[in-house]
């Protein structure tokens, strides 16, 4: 039977390489779509807790993993052999950039040459990893072909980037509109099919490259957004207007805006490491993103701005940032997630240790966070949540409110603490006079 045909019927057998972030979601999409799911994951402790049925992301339920498990519909393992079987292939692996902010795909790398020595006539290879343009065909391709077989004729090849929200519960793998450009009409074509499966639209596109650049251009456009908000935010404080205020009467215009917000930097996978893979790649063309390299500049600079409005704070108390115990209330990259990957308050708790500050922090849903080991603070520590009571709320000479989760009450932290600073207008509508600060607002 033809791979489309098998995919119509939901037969085809699916791998998916990775089981992460992007990955363990894409695995539950299809085998609640009816396919057979083999996850390849190098962790062999997340292959057991999946093949116990217990989830590790957040934004797959237990119970769903685990009637796909006992259904037998999904399963993992660390054995790449495996792949031989499958009829198509995913690659979710990560992309991090390297400290010097050059793009590393690695994982991508090392997932191909997994793929190759097991590559047969007629698969399909999905790449869904963000990334730069090119990859698909400059870098996945060489590597597969090595197994002898030729992309575009004896097996098929795609780039579809992954658009996963980490805690959005709105938008999913099944309802989030796909974007897909394959090396060949036909390998675009099966893979369009096989997405449109999952139940949300898909978008074909004439390349692997255009596909790739399209993922840029969400996130870029996210950063280059918070940027602006963000130098707007200091102005804003100079010249004693409250930017909140500011854009929620933007907001108002019911065209031709769209509100974004400041805080103490972004962080996550996409949003922050998106503008180094563009701008590095364009190097290669003697073309010099410097819009884009501003924004990134912008938004990094925010956890110094950070730190410097807790010195304002304690500074309005006569008390100095060094040897002043700060309270960081979450480290997570935004609110109400257990994800910290790239989280602002990595770099922000850094500065602070730096200037010889005693830093805790708190999260419900970060147990340990791990900061330094790099210019900003040589030592590497690992932190552990502390709890959250009012001993320790008076103990801080200061609050620094980073990641706003819900869960806290913020009207009981501005009556305890001592001194709040928020740095995502988590206490807005709370009267905390003199001692709650702003980024964005003077005070």
């Amino acid at each position: 039977m033809a791979l489309i045909d098998r995919i119509k019927d939901r037969s085809a057998r699916m791998a998916i390489v990775g089981l992460g972030y992007v990955g363990l979601p894409l695995a539950v999409g299809f085998a609640k779509a009816g396919y057979p799911v083999l996850g390849i994951e190098v962790d062999a402790d997340r292959v057991d807790t999946i093949n116990r049925g217990i989830s590790y992301i957040p934004d797959v339920d237990t119970p769903d993993l685990a009637a796909l498990v006992s259904g037998g519909k999904l399963r993992a393992s660390t054995n790449y052999d495996e792949l031989a079987e499958r009829d198509i292939i995913f690659i979710c692996v990560p992309t991090p950039f390297t400290s010097s902010k050059a793009p590393d795909i690695s994982f991508i790398v090392q997932a191909a040459k997994g793929i190759s020595s097991r590559l047969k006539a007629g698969q399909l290879v999905i790449l869904q990893s963000t990334t730069h343009p090119g990859t698909t065909e400059e870098d996945v391709r060489p590597i597969l072909e090595s197994s002898g077989l030729t992309a575009g004729q004896d097996f098929h090849l795609a780039f579809c980037p992954e658009r996963i929200n980490p805690g959005d519960r709105k938008f999913g793998v099944e309802n989030t509109p796909k974007v897909v450009g394959g090396l060949t009409d036909e390998s675009t074509e099966l893979a369009a099919q096989l997405l449109a499966s999952l139940g949300a639209s898909v978008h074909r596109v004439s390349s692997p490259s255009t596909a790739e650049m399209a993922k840029l251009l969400e996130n870029i456009f996210r950063n280059v957004n918070i940027a602006l908000v963000n130098e707007l935010a200091k102005l804003c404080e100079r010249m004693q207007i409250d930017i909140w205020e500011v854009i929620d009467a933007a907001s108002t215009k019911p065209f031709g805006f769209m509100p974004f917000y400041p805080g103490p930097g972004v962080g996550g996978h996409c949003i922050l490491v998106d503008p180094y893979y563009l701008s590095w790649k364009a190097r290669e063309y003697d073309f010099y993103t410097r819009f884009i390299e501003l924004a990134a500049d912008v938004n990094q600079s925010m956890p110094y701005h950070t730190v410097e409005k807790v010195v304002q704070a304690l500074d309005s108390r006569d008390r100095a940032l060094r040897n002043a115990k700060i309270l960081v209330l979450g480290v997570a990259f935004k609110k109400d997630i257990d994800d910290a990957r790239n989280s602002a308050a990595e770099r922000v708790i850094e500065l602070l240790l730096a200037q010889r500050a005693d830093v805790v922090y708190n999260d419900p849903y970060i147990s340990s966070f791990e900061v330094g080991g790099n210019a900003f603070h040589r030592e590497r520590v690992v932190m552990e949540s502390v709890a959250l009571d009012d001993d320790r709320l008076s103990w801080a000479d200061c609050v620094l409110v980073v990641a706003g989760h819900s869960a806290y009450d913020y009207g009981h932290i501005v009556r305890t603490a001592n001194l709040v600073v928020d740095t995502c207008n988590a206490t807005k509508g709370i009267a905390g006079g003199d001692r709650v600060f702003k980024i964005g607002r003077s005070h």
